[in-house]
């Protein structure tokens, strides 16, 4: 199951908004690539995740499943640009980008209460030390193993701290300025 969900991320959560990202672009589907933008700033989240569980931290399960909650959050938050979508024509770039986005969505969901199940993983040490815990740490000590062979899984971990802490402090700065100040309208940024 572990190992599923992350083939899973990898198709859903990177190459399929890669590509279309890049499609956006080609197309100068303004709406979208603004859309997958603000996607790529949030599922970044998921990148942090993978360098905490390399670190070893139990946290990497709530910021697992913060990730999980706040991606399809973004997708659907946008009401400026969730008109300008629906007004566009159904273009091939249109229905791929609403199809993912669903799709995107039911994933998330899943796995939001999949993770709810592990979430205790978090919060007892003798639970994460356990194999059903550590299990979930498997694919990204082997992503480390391949992309990082030089790095210590230590100093990974801590690239994941600092990145977690740029990445709250960014969200912090949206959800006390930026989204008092511009709402639910993400042409004004």
């Amino acid at each position: 199951m572990v190992w599923t969900d992350y083939r899973l991320a990898l198709l859903f959560a990177v190459f399929i908004p890669l590509t279309l990202l890049i499609w956006s672009w080609v197309s100068k589907a303004e709406a979208i690539s603004l859309v997958m933008i603000i996607y790529w700033r949030v599922a970044s989240l998921l990148a942090i995740t993978v360098y905490l569980m390399i670190g070893g931290y139990s946290f990497s399960f709530i910021t697992a499943l913060a990730a999980k909650i706040l991606i399809p959050l973004s997708l659907w938050f946008w009401a400026d640009l969730n008109e300008e979508i629906r007004e566009q024509p159904k273009r091939s770039l249109n229905l791929a980008f609403n199809a993912w986005r669903w799709a995107m969505t039911v994933y998330c969901v899943i796995g939001t209460v999949v993770q709810i199940v592990f979430l205790r993983c978090a919060f007892s040490n003798s639970l994460f030390q356990g194999e059903a815990c550590q299990v979930w740490l498997q694919p990204s000590v082997a992503f480390a193993s391949v992309f990082h062979a030089n790095f210590e899984s230590g100093f990974l971990g801590i690239m994941g701290i600092v990145s977690l802490v740029l990445y709250a402090a960014y969200l912090g700065y949206f959800l006390l300025v930026k989204l008092g100040r511009q709402g639910r309208s993400a042409l004004n940024q």
